[in-house]
């Protein structure tokens, strides 16, 4: 029998998550930027640092570099630390200690070491916070060995992919999109963690694929109820986690549609589209009867202007598009 379900949003969960782990597991500590006293800068870690105290939430200088090795370092001495960095694009400042330390030193040390540190990053644009704060960047992290990467899309997969990254040994870096901390989903009394590697088909269909990620996952949802009026069955799937990839779930679903469009809120050059895109064709080449489409967002620095920073995120209307330019 299954548990009963509440609506809560995206932010909510996340706070779940954390909660529920930290309150299983006395190593799980976290460590961020106004994460305790202020609640984070999107206020949803509000209660935390009542709950468990300044010793497990701590409040970080503005030192990137500096607090995710402290992670690093925590880790490696027994503790599950997660690192929220405030926004995605400031996983700039602490590439160093993220690619060359935390996703190299089980390798090095022939399994010796483990170094199982959880990063939260947000990426998505669309409430003009201008170029150096809206970037998408899970592409970077997805091509390093040695790192595991998450994205939910709703706060069910939020929850269950989170206790997944905090109890893994290796490092994880879970991207949430900071527009959708106030959308509301169904979730259960009881969320288990979703085991990496495993796709989600959020609606089933038989004419096209549409693989979207993170917030483009409603996108697509949303195209795909616009496309049932017209008698056009599309099924829509979440990969959920970028490493490990469920390529299978993606190949077959392919192979029996024919089709496959592609969405991601990563700048379209070098990124998740051209990979997931290359997975396709690699599988299902003979299953095709028209060529991939790839939607991903605009190769130029966001804009702050709400009017030019709308022009350059994938819509509703451009997979709508896609789908009749391919059908």
């Amino acid at each position: 029998m299954s548990s009963p379900e509440k609506e809560i949003t995206f932010g909510a969960a996340v706070k779940q998550a954390i909660a529920e782990e930290m309150r299983r597991d006395e190593t799980v500590i976290m460590l961020g930027e106004d994460i305790g006293s202020a609640g984070g800068v999107f206020k949803i870690l509000v209660g935390l640092r009542e709950e468990f105290g300044d010793q497990r939430i701590i409040d970080t200088p503005i030192a990137e570099a500096g607090y995710v090795g402290l992670g690093v370092g925590a880790a490696l001495t027994g503790l599950r630390p997660i690192v929220e960095l405030m926004f995605g694009d400031f996983m700039a400042l602490a590439m160093d200690q993220i690619v060359n330390q935390a996703a190299k030193l089980r390798y090095m040390s022939g399994g010796q070491a483990t170094v199982p540190i959880t990063i939260r990053a947000t990426m998505g644009a669309g409430r003009s916070s201008a170029a150096q704060h809206s970037q998408s960047l899970h592409a970077w992290a997805s091509h390093i060995p040695g790192l595991k990467v998450a994205i939910p899309s709703t706060p069910k997969d939020a929850i269950g992919l989170l206790k997944t990254a905090i109890r893994d040994d290796n490092p994880v870096v879970v991207f949430e999109d900071k527009m959708m901390y106030a959308v509301k989903g169904p979730v259960p009394d009881v969320v288990d963690p979703i085991p990496f590697g495993v796709a989600d088909i959020k609606r089933p269909g038989d004419d096209v694929t549409l693989i979207a990620t993170s917030s483009m996952v409603l996108v697509a949802l949303s195209a795909a109820d616009e496309l049932a009026k017209e008698g056009i069955s599309a099924e829509v799937i979440d990969p959920r986690t970028m490493v490990p990839l469920d390529k299978d779930t993606l190949i077959q679903s392919v192979s029996k549609t024919g089709h496959a469009v592609i969405i991601d809120e990563g700048c379209q050059s070098f990124g998740i589209t051209g990979e997931l895109a290359s997975v396709i064709y690699d599988g299902a080449f003979d299953y095709l009867e028209a060529p991939i489409v790839r939607i991903g967002a605009m190769d130029v620095p966001v804009p702050f202007s709400k009017p030019l920073e709308d022009a350059t995120i994938p819509n509703e209307h451009d997979v709508i598009s896609a789908v009749k330019g391919i059908l």
